[in-house]
Parts: structure tokens; C-alpha cells; sequence
């Protein structure tokens, strides 16, 4: 069971796991050992993900979500697999625990009447500059 916050738990069956090698360090077994880990979780049918975390993971624009819904994590930042394994982990915990934090909604103001003043004023200052820009003209 992988726990994400108290009420969030994502079961090990809806979890896959493939290993394989590694395009970082790794000495003599580099060639050998499949040390790198691809973890993969499906959104869009996990039954237990709540369905404002699903929305806000599928609507989230990761490029690690494919078009079927289907999270991947690639993780081969460590020499062993154990390593590799526990790093997934805690992305893929980081990632969900992410989306489960709804976005603060944005309260519309407006503005103040004395910044509304302090516009104004100086759209008229600004206009009295460029007025003594000009030439001056020839009538006089």
C-alpha cells in the first residue's frame, strides 16, 4: 500500500513496476543489470484516486501522462535497483500529492478610487511632456 496523504492510499496491484538497464553510471554491470525502474500508474482507471485528483492530474499537461492516461516515471538516478525503486516512489507520491491540493480560486477586485486618481493624473502629466515635445508653430 503506497500511502499518499491520509485519505489518499494507492494499492500495490495498481502499481507496475518494469526494470531496465540503466543509461547512467554503473561500472562493469552497466551492460549486465537492469537497474533503472519504470513506474506506472493508470489515472484514468484507478479506483482510488478521487476524481478531483484524476481531473487535476489529466488536465495537468505532464508529459509523463500519455493519451491513454497512464503516469510513467523513469527513475535511474542510483546505481542499485532498490534505490532506483524507492526514488519512483517518492516522485510518484510527489506528484499525486501535488494534484491533491485544490488551486486557491481567484477573488476578482477592483481598483481603488484614489489609484484610479493616481492613473489619471499621470495619463495627464505624461500628455503635458509630449505636448512640450512639439514644435513650436510660426503664428506668433
Amino acid at each position: 500500500m503506497l500511502k499518499i496523504t491520509a485519505t489518499i492510499q494507492i494499492p500495490e496491484q495498481e502499481l507496475q513496476e518494469r526494470f531496465v538497464r540503466s543509461p547512467g553510471p554503473g561500472g562493469q554491470n552497466v551492460n549486465k543489470l537492469a537497474t533503472a525502474v519504470q513506474l506506472s500508474l493508470d489515472v484514468k482507471g484507478s479506483p482510488s484516486l478521487p476524481e478531483p485528483v484524476r481531473a487535476r492530474l489529466l488536465a495537468s499537461g505532464d508529459r509523463r501522462i500519455d493519451r491513454d492516461g497512464v503516469l510513467t516515471i523513469h527513475a535511474h538516478r542510483f546505481r542499485t535497483r532498490e534505490r532506483n525503486r524507492a526514488d519512483a516512489r517518492a516522485r510518484l507520491v510527489a506528484v499525486i500529492a501535488q494534484a491533491s491540493v485544490a488551486p486557491k480560486p481567484r477573488t476578482p477586485t477592483k481598483p481603488t478610487r484614489s489609484a484610479k486618481r493616481r492613473r489619471l493624473d499621470e495619463k495627464v502629466r505624461r500628455g503635458r511632456i509630449k505636448s512640450m515635445r512639439r514644435p513650436v508653430s510660426d503664428a506668433d
